[in-house]
């Protein structure tokens, strides 16, 4: 069957893209090893540091809750292989939802997409500051750390808009900085492990089905990032072939490491100490090798990590503005590039992470930003949904010209699997994030319209 041509087949997609070769020495397109760690990178920010704390309150069962989510994130990074083969071009979900459904469907992806980048950016670097502190002091007035925290985000902003080579080689370095040390910890926590440290299999009265949706919605936050080299496609050497590779390798590795670590640390700290713990990884260590310099060892890791994952999130929170602008979804600044990144698109969103850290800050320890977080479990899973129903609508429709026709069963359950898995997450994320969620997405509406009837003007 032949593929439907729509306008963004047609417009340039700026230096990196023409001709299939740069003209900018500052724009590089990615090969397979840093378009696997640029969805490592991502996927491993700082949630792996946060996360065993986090899940703790619900007991043990949280890991059943790690296991489902897993399979679910394996899933979902073969459908988008899958879709990656079909349409290699930047903007991943966006690409997928708008060319099965049309303009709305494809803008709705790219909108809540869009917030989920820059959200996760705030959070990333709230959670660094935190570890920063255990080096340099910041805590010491909130001015200090609000620096801190700004200083983390447009570090790696900087970094985007000198150009994509620059973005490739940071992600690189900080993936291995951070991968190694990691590894270590994970494997070397399993020869210290003590079955007593693990506590209650099931804490709390949420009962057993609460518990692990409650868990997973809060464990999604660290495997947001499956999507990076789909969403990057145009910046990918030979998309159709090292998009999918990218995204397998990247997301196995990055669930053997979670998996690893969570365990190893359940099985190391004791779970009534894990529950306060506000550097799980850092009392594992301690209790692994005894005295205090693991404290500091595991915060240059959790920096490192953190600002590795921020280098790359800034620069997929701009690519997929690019494509629905290129197609007059977004507003037409957020098409310009220059050395192979989307200036505006950096710009815009390192300024709104930037303002929602300060409000996290100003409203203190009881603000509504953990809502905000969850919510970003809530607004990843709906271009995730859409980008699995066009899959199934691909596969049904018969426009399966790239699918080999003795796979059809093996992708059609494979995109079955990841729709209710995505379900699943929009369910748990919890009633308070939903209806945040959904003001976010109704507030997207109305620039929809207006876009639209932009559009259509131009077009008469």
């Amino acid at each position: 069957m032949t593929t439907v041509t729509t306008p963004f087949h047609q417009q340039k997609q700026g230096p990196s893209l023409e001709g299939g070769r740069s003209q900018d020495k500052h724009a590089r397109r990615f090969g397979l090893p840093v378009a696997t760690a640029l969805v490592m990178g991502n996927i491993i920010g700082g949630g792996i540091f946060l996360l065993p704390a986090s899940v703790a309150p619900y007991g043990t069962i949280s890991l059943v809750a790690f296991a489902l989510l897993t399979a679910g994130a394996i899933a979902l990074a073969l459908v988008f292989g899958r879709l990656a083969r079909r349409h290699p071009r930047t903007g991943g979900p966006y690409v997928y939802a708008r060319e099965a459904f049309g303009d709305f469907a494809g803008f709705l992806a790219a909108w809540s997409y869009w917030i989920t980048t820059w959200v996760s950016n705030a959070a990333l670097a709230v959670a660094a500051v935190g570890y920063l502190d255990v080096l340099v002091p910041v805590h010491t007035s909130t001015a200090a750390t609000i620096a801190a925290a700004l200083f983390l985000q447009w570090l790696p902003a900087l970094a985007n808009l000198a150009g994509t080579r620059y973005v490739g080689a940071v992600q690189l370095v900080a993936t291995v900085l951070k991968f190694v040390p990691l590894l270590l910890v994970a494997v070397g926590g399993l020869f210290f492990f003590d079955s007593a440290n693990l506590g209650p299999f099931q804490a709390g009265d949420a009962g057993a089905v609460g518990a692990v949706s409650a868990s997973a919605a809060i464990l999604l936050f660290s495997y947001l990032g499956v999507e990076s080299a789909a969403v990057s496609a145009g910046e990918v050497r030979d998309p159709e072939r090292n998009v999918g590779r990218a995204t397998i390798l990247g997301t196995l590795g990055a669930a053997v490491i979670y998996l690893l670590g969570t365990l190893s640390v359940f099985g190391t700290v004791p779970h009534d100490t894990l529950i306060a713990s506000g550097a799980p990884f850092s009392d594992a260590v301690n209790t692994m090798f005894g005295g205090t310099w693991g404290g500091t060892a595991v915060a240059c890791m959790a920096v490192v990590s953190m600002a590795g994952a921020l280098n790359g999130w800034t620069l997929l929170s701009a690519q997929t503005p690019y494509a629905a602008a290129q197609d007059g979804l977004f507003p037409r600044v957020f098409a310009r590039r220059k050395r192979g990144v989307p200036t505006a698109g950096v710009l815009v969103t390192v300024v709104l992470a930037s303002l929602l850290t300060v409000y996290n800050y100003t409203a203190g320890p009881g603000g509504v930003f953990e809502i905000l977080v969850l919510v970003t479990t809530f607004t990843a899973t709906v271009p995730y949904l859409l980008s699995t129903a066009a899959q199934i609508y691909f596969l049904a429709s018969g426009r399966t010209d790239r699918v080999h026709r003795g796979r059809l069963v093996r992708d059609a359950l494979l995109a079955a699997l990841a729709a209710g898995f995505s379900l699943w997450l929009v369910a748990g994320s919890g009633y308070a994030a939903v209806y945040q969620g959904v003001l976010f997405l109704f507030a997207g509406v109305l620039v929809y319209a207006w876009m639209s009837a932009r559009k259509e003007r131009t077009a008469r």
